[in-house]
Order: structure tokens, then C-alpha cells, then sequence
């Protein structure tokens, strides 16, 4: 029992707990995850992170993350994250210390935290992932920026609109005004909301 106790301490005092290794682009076809990936809408792997229980599988579109209940079930939930709808923030990457074995990347994607642990003999692999996944949120975080400026626009203009007296239909009016908005504010988010990073990912990832 108690060689059970320290060889848990020391497991995660070395950080060999669940340890992902990095995988080469001609084994990629080997990831659970290449399953999942929408081939026929033009997505692509980029980057492949795999443990024992997790998987996280880094496309132009986003995250796939087959999720294991631990390393001896066989059991996986597939959760799919896409950067058209979740945001990333917080990227920050902890290299090794002395008796470390593996470093650490951590993001936020979306309401979801991640703690993805990597080989630290693979810690030149994971700064081109830490670079891509910071230059992606910074893109986000300016579109953010563009989207609401054009919507306190759009606000200005209509408050203008209904302070002011204009001798038309109001039903027209009302009409043309809620169009006019829909269309304005559907154009703002598929200008300023990119469903592909691609060029990031082959920007930064040199495999």
C-alpha cells in the first residue's frame, strides 16, 4: 500500500502521470482522432498531442479532443471545439525544472480549460503550437474588436434614426431598419469570425 502511495507521489512530483507525446505528420492517419476530421469540407491536422487516455487533435478549424476516461479504458468521448465559435485566451507554455520530466501548454478555448502535459524532449514542437495558438487568439481577440465597433455603429445609427421624425410607413420603415440590421451585423461576424486558420497553423508548425 504504501509503495502504491509514493510511487503515485512520485509519478506526479516528475510529471509522468500522463504524459503526451507529439506526433510526426506521416503517423497522424494512426490518431483516433483523423476519424472525426471533416476531409470533405477541406479540414486538415496540423498537430497531434496523444497520452494514454486524451488526444488532442489541432486543425485549421479548430480541436478535436478525444477525451479518455483513463489510460486502461477503452472508453472516449469526442469533443469538437471550432475557433468560428470559441475564443482562445490564455495561452501560456511552463518548461521543464530539474527532475521534470514533460513540460506543460495551457489555453482556454471557449468556457473550457486545457492542461495539455508533452515529452519536454519535444519542447521545441510545442513552441510552434504555443506560437500558433497565441497568434490565432490575438487575430480573434482584433476581430472581437472590429465586430463590436460595427455594432455600437449600427447602434448609433438607429438611435439617431428613432430620434429623429421621418415621414414615411413606419411598417415599411420597421421593416427596411430590421433587415438593414440583420444583414449588417450577419456581414460584420462572417467578415470578422474566421472559420480557418490554416495560414496560422502553416505560418508557425514546422513538422
Amino acid at each position: 500500500m504504501a509503495g502504491n502511495i509514493f510511487g503515485k507521489m512520485a509519478s506526479d512530483t516528475l510529471g509522468l502521470s500522463d504524459i503526451g507525446k507529439i506526433l510526426s505528420p506521416k503517423d497522424f492517419d494512426k490518431a483516433d482522432g483523423d476519424d472525426y476530421i471533416m476531409h470533405e469540407d477541406g479540414e486538415k491536422i496540423y498537430f497531434v498531442i496523444k497520452s494514454k487516455s486524451d488526444e488532442y487533435v489541432f486543425t485549421n478549424r479548430g480541436l478535436i479532443h478525444v477525451d479518455g476516461q483513463s489510460a486502461v479504458s477503452k472508453k472516449r468521448v469526442v469533443k469538437r471545439h471550432e475557433f468560428f465559435y470559441e475564443k482562445v485566451s490564455a495561452v501560456t507554455l511552463e518548461t521543464a525544472g530539474t527532475v521534470d520530466l514533460d513540460v506543460e501548454i495551457k489555453f482556454t478555448m471557449g468556457n473550457e480549460v486545457f492542461s495539455i502535459d508533452v515529452d519536454k524532449n519535444q519542447l521545441e514542437q510545442l513552441k510552434d503550437l504555443y506560437k500558433a495558438l497565441y497568434e490565432i487568439g490575438r487575430i480573434q481577440g482584433k476581430n472581437n474588436r472590429y465586430i463590436e465597433n460595427g455594432l455600437n455603429s449600427l447602434n448609433m445609427a438607429n438611435q439617431t434614426i428613432s430620434n429623429g421624425y421621418i415621414q414615411v410607413d413606419t411598417a415599411d420603415l420597421i421593416e427596411n431598419i430590421t433587415k438593414f440590421n440583420f444583414n449588417w451585423m450577419n456581414e460584420l461576424r462572417e467578415t470578422y469570425s474566421n472559420r480557418d486558420f490554416g495560414e496560422i497553423f502553416e505560418k508557425y508548425i514546422n513538422n
